[in-house]
């Protein structure tokens, strides 16, 4: 089945979660044409009465229910990071195919009990979304891959965001539940620099920053990765940023959208209104989906594609630097873009590849396994700040 094909079946689509994952991924999943919203479960039951109104579909009291409803043909699991091994295995034991939210867990025991469970009962699993689905990495994946520049020898990925100082939960400041920008957004960056070096990661050796009492987890890492076929990536990223590195990308933020650089400082303004932990949970939850007074959802236009900060793949015969726009290729004598249209749909590569997983068996990119991996080097990063030394990987595909 060609799965663009106008007279495919829309995937039938259970959430588990609607909170800021599922907020983020709206867009796609309102828009992409080969998806039905129908049904969900979220603990608050605004959320749920919010979800039913909007999308004429089944609000569920519980997960299990939802992995029951014989209407649901497949689940996304967008709940909290520690719930996802618990909510993978209920939907796979009802047969239901899975997508989970990077990170996909927060122990290699719990992926491995993820993918057994899909395994045992035969649906696909997939980890997304993270930015290696995002069109200008596949593209320069795409143009390594045709030879004209030579191998890759170095990556380099830098992001410098305020992560650290948008409203949240206390559990997103607590590193054993998950928190931090290591479990948050080292999987972004790691899932790209290896989907760009084509390789197995051998090793990391890192350090962590976590700089700030009141915000008691890592806010900042530096790692290297190394590659078995000799690639070397190097990642920073900075969640305590005053400086935004949206900046290198015309104002494209993040999501597509055009940001306006004239509102530096919001989110440290707006915790700065927050005298305490509950102050700052009533902030955090005001921008959740279904929030009393509330928009249903709040779509930016993407003017361009995702993307995750500065990277630069170094090859042999040129330079390649992926942006919202295309992929500049730095040559010997000339620089030029090789453009790519702005998306339709946005993270539309997300829904195709969990539709060609589903509906027509395709073997996924982001299978568990895979995910497994990039789970593997954000706890290598940890391991290796804690201990002061480099990790060899054992889990490596």
């Amino acid at each position: 089945m060609n799965k663009n094909s106008p007279t495919s079946q829309p995937l039938a689509l259970g959430i588990i979660g609607l909170g800021r994952a599922f907020s983020l991924m709206l867009p796609t999943l309102t828009r992409h044409p080969l998806l039905k919203l129908t049904a969900a479960f979220d603990p608050r039951p605004e959320a749920r009465t919010r979800f039913a109104e909007e999308f004429n579909a089944t609000a569920h009291a519980s997960a299990e229910q939802l992995c029951a409803d014989t209407a649901v043909r497949a689940v996304y699991v967008a709940s909290p990071h520690q719930f996802h091994v618990e909510h993978v295995r209920l939907a796979a034991a009802h047969g239901k195919h899975v997508m989970v939210e990077k990170p996909m867990a927060l122990s290699i025991a719990e992926c491995q009990a993820m993918i057994a469970a899909a395994k045992a009962t035969n649906v696909a699993l997939l980890v997304g979304h993270s930015h290696s689905y995002d069109h200008p990495y596949s593209r320069a994946r795409e143009l390594i891959a045709g030879g004209d520049y030579g191998r890759v020898r170095m990556i380099t990925a830098f992001n410098s965001t305020d992560f650290l100082y948008r409203p949240r939960r206390p559990d997103e400041l607590n590193t054993t539940l998950g928190g931090g920008v290591v479990f948050n957004q080292a999987a972004h960056q790691v899932d790209v620099v290896r989907l760009l070096a084509n390789s197995k990661a051998v090793s990391v050796r890192a350090m962590t920053g976590n700089w700030d009492p009141t915000r008691p987890t890592e806010g900042a890492y530096s790692a290297l990765i190394s590659f078995a076929n000799g690639v070397f990536a190097s990642l920073t990223y900075n969640g305590y940023g005053h400086f935004d590195s949206d900046e290198f990308q015309d104002w494209i933020g993040e999501l597509g959208q055009q940001r306006d650089p004239e509102r530096y400082g919001t989110a440290r303004k707006a915790l700065a209104s927050a005298a305490t932990q509950e102050q700052e949970s009533i902030l955090r939850a005001a921008r959740a989906y279904g929030s009393a007074g509330g928009v249903a959802f709040r779509e930016v236009p993407a003017v361009a594609h995702n993307h995750f900060g500065l990277v630069i793949i170094a090859c042999e015969k040129a330079d390649l630097r992926p942006t919202p726009h295309g992929v500049l290729i730095y040559g010997n004598e000339t620089r030029r873009l090789d453009p790519l249209t702005p998306p339709d749909v946005p993270r539309r590569e997300v829904i195709d590849e969990f539709y060609a997983a589903t509906i027509s068996g395709e073997p996924p990119l982001h299978s568990g396994q895979w995910g497994m991996a990039t789970l593997e080097i954000c706890l290598a990063i940890l391991r290796s700040a804690n201990q002061g030394k480099e990790v060899t990987l054992m889990h490596q595909v």
